[in-house]
């Protein structure tokens, strides 16, 4: 039974690739342990994920592409593969929370120091930042919960000539949207786990890269060991059949609960660079080519009454992440108090996902959402003024 069960001939074709699970791999002879082409262990990808970067690859228009157990993983693993002991990283002060977090803990106790820039520093600006030091321009575009654009293709075109790479995260776009290698980006940083998987059921991260960053990226993946499993890397490729499709349905739903929500009496400030009158709506039309499901408002009120809305609603799930089938909402202020150039707000902010439900299913969600949100303040403005008197 030990030697029984092996692969009689080669499998039949299937039009998607096979799961090809081992962490043991069968040479052929002696010689291929020495042969730098072949594989020799499983934990750096057999057939299912090479399937699965060569895909990448084409989606993003890189020479390489290296997959990580997560999508902060991937943020995490590629600034340290581009980076060591007494660097200088600059990051937009709009990151991922997540990503300052690394890079405030774990890449402060390794010697490489942050500092940060607010997203509407022009590449000047952000050059005259510049030291002998620094080693990495961390961007993204746009921005995590503000959605605030960047002018990346001059910011990452100011950075190439100054001898400093640059890394986007890139995961808005799904590397559908924008294609920030063919801008001068050195790095694009997806987590997979959002868009290209597409049902809230995996977590994966990569990161695309050219020339000198693929490199090194390559080889920090193979020196510590990143590695996803193969079931895990055939339903990130069945994600991607269906990837545009699903995207396209994500931003048109957006931009009709975007549109309502522009008209609605509650919402003060309506944070969207895919609508007319948003400060970073030219950027967008240049550089993108459609939105996802993404958007976020600041509304008329106090937490109180944020509290409301939120256990109102029944669509909108309340969570974490995004990117599935399935719409969700999340209160920003916490993260957004964390920012090292904090722009004051007008109330509190919300950030919404626009899944795959209806959206007219989805705004009467949130008109009673709002109706408990507008009593809950009316109530507590009654009960301020009865204080006062």
């Amino acid at each position: 039974m030990i030697h029984g069960g092996q692969a009689a001939g080669p499998a039949s074709r299937t039009p998607a690739p096979s799961i090809q699970r081992g962490s043991t791999v069968l040479l052929a002879d002696s010689k291929q342990f020495s042969a730098a082409t072949t594989p020799t262990y499983g934990r750096g990808g057999l057939a299912t994920q090479d399937a699965l970067r060569t895909a990448l690859c084409v989606l993003e228009h890189a020479e390489d592409v290296q997959l990580y157990p997560s999508g902060l993983a991937a943020l995490t693993g590629a600034i340290q593969a581009l980076t060591g002991a007494g660097d200088e990283v600059l990051a937009v002060d709009t990151i991922y929370n997540p990503t300052r977090r690394f890079l405030v803990g774990t890449m402060a106790r390794f010697g490489v120091t942050t500092r940060y820039f607010p997203p509407t520093a022009s590449a000047d600006e952000i050059a005259s930042m510049i030291t002998p030091a620094t080693r990495l321009i961390v961007l993204e575009s746009p921005g995590s919960l503000t959605l605030d654009m960047q002018d990346v293709p001059s910011i990452a075109a100011m950075a190439r000539a100054h001898g400093v790479m640059t890394l986007i995260d890139n995961t808005y776009a799904a590397g559908v949207l924008f294609k920030p290698l063919d801008h001068h980006v050195d790095v694009s940083v997806q987590s997979l786990t959002k868009y290209v998987c597409g049902h809230s059921d995996v977590f994966m991260g990569m990161a695309a890269a050219r020339g000198p960053a693929a490199a090194a990226l390559a080889t920090s993946a193979h020196e510590i060991g990143w590695a996803v499993s193969p079931d895990d890397a055939y339903l990130a490729l069945r994600g991607l059949r269906t990837l545009h499709a699903r995207l396209a349905l994500h931003g048109a739903a957006m931009l009709t609960v975007a549109a309502w929500l522009a008209q609605q009496p509650e919402v003060i400030d309506l944070l969207c660079p895919a609508l007319p009158g948003d400060p970073g709506h030219a950027l967008w039309s240049r550089d993108f080519s459609g939105a996802c499901g993404l958007l976020s408002f600041t509304l008329d009120g106090d937490g109180r009454a944020v509290d409301a809305l939120l256990d109102t609603l029944e669509l909108f799930g309340l969570g974490y992440s995004w990117g599935g089938f399935e719409s969700l909402v999340i209160p920003c202020d916490a993260q957004l108090a964390k920012r090292a150039h904090m722009v004051r707000r007008s109330g509190p902010m919300l950030r919404l996902h626009v899944g795959l439900e209806h959206p007219q299913d989805l705004i009467a969600d949130l008109r009673r959402g709002l109706d408990a949100f507008a009593a809950t303040a009316s109530l507590s403005e009654q009960k301020q003024e009865m204080t006062a008197a």
